[in-house]
């Protein structure tokens, strides 16, 4: 296992430049320091960080979803689980432009690579609490499609690749690696998404992001940490910024923003109502691989409460 330190535009990865639109509707990417498509940031964020940025935008939501999500969660019956028992099958979908990494095409060893990764991150192992949360590799299936292999968000490629490749059902999950169109890093539906649409269900991830691939600092297998986890019910650690509802969680002090890089220290919600510095360290936060290293005891009830409900 890996030690630990603690989807916009990267560059050097030839990424095409997106407009605002694009950017609002897109999942989990990183971009330029000063681009226009990017969201308004504070300050310090900026001043504190140099080089590419993490930015990830999977399927915003609003107060109201949150509102019904919570109350569907205090409806249903509590269903949670023993420590390490819920093993969730991984169907990965390798879309590849061609034969080599160079063009997508991923060795095996680089998948088992990122299924360790994520259950060191999902058992606690890196430092964080422990989740009910462990994955199991169960096929790994390759396409070469250009069409899919530059899919972008929300796009008819994405749906056509996940309608003819999605298996397993509500509780398996179906991660997709590919060349994404746009720069993006990856992106995520949520629990709640899966009855209405259960074909689009999953995870979409660039495939230089799989531990050991070339989109540094983003290259150590954490994109999908922070995926599954929006996979799973999680939102980002600065959803609604310094407000009482923030992400749902008591236990991730309140964010105003996302943080970049790893700035150490950073406190963007103060007074006595904000007790604690940033969340830089998790999982849910926008910082680098090598920043990120937990989930809370918080977010460990969430994501349970959330498979319960929905899946």
């Amino acid at each position: 296992m890996r030690s630990k330190l603690g989807v916009v535009r990267i560059i050097g990865l030839g990424a095409l430049a997106t407009t605002a639109a694009a950017m609002a509707m897109a999942g989990c990417s990183a971009a330029d320091e000063g681009s226009l498509d990017e969201p308004l940031v504070d300050d310090s964020a900026l001043s504190m960080h140099q080089g590419p940025k993490r930015n990830c935008g999977t399927r915003e939501v609003d107060d109201r979803e949150q509102d019904r999500v919570n109350k569907a969660i205090a409806a249903a019956p509590q269903r949670l689980v023993s420590p390490g028992v819920s093993t969730i099958d991984v169907y990965v979908h390798v879309i590849n432009g061609g034969s080599g990494t160079a063009n997508g095409d991923v060795p095996l060893s680089q998948i088992n690579d990122q299924i360790a990764v994520l259950n060191a991150a999902y058992a606690g192992d890196t430092g964080g609490a422990e989740t009910n949360f462990r994955f199991a590799l169960a096929s790994v299936d390759r396409t070469t499609h250009l069409g899919w292999y530059h899919v972008g968000y929300g796009s008819p490629e994405e749906a056509a690749m996940k309608s003819a490749l999605r298996k397993g059902g509500k509780r398996d999950l179906n991660l997709y690696t590919a060349n994404v169109g746009g720069g993006l890093l990856g992106w995520a539906t949520f629990p709640q998404d899966y009855t209405s649409n259960p074909n689009d269900d999953g995870v979409v991830l660039l495939f230089s992001s799989l531990p050991g691939g070339s989109a540094a600092p983003y290259d150590q297998g954490d994109t999908a940490t922070h995926e599954v986890g929006h996979w799973l019910g999680l939102y980002h650690t600065f959803q609604g910024g310094c407000s009482a509802r923030n992400d749902g969680v008591s236990d991730t002090p309140a964010e105003k923003s996302a943080a970049y890089g790893c700035p150490t220290g950073r406190n963007t919600c103060t007074g006595n109502k904000y007790v604690g510095f940033d969340p830089i360290r998790n999982f849910m936060d926008y910082t680098d691989d090598a920043c990120m290293n937990q989930f809370t005891a918080g977010q460990s009830d969430r994501m349970d409460s959330l498979v319960a409900t929905y899946r």
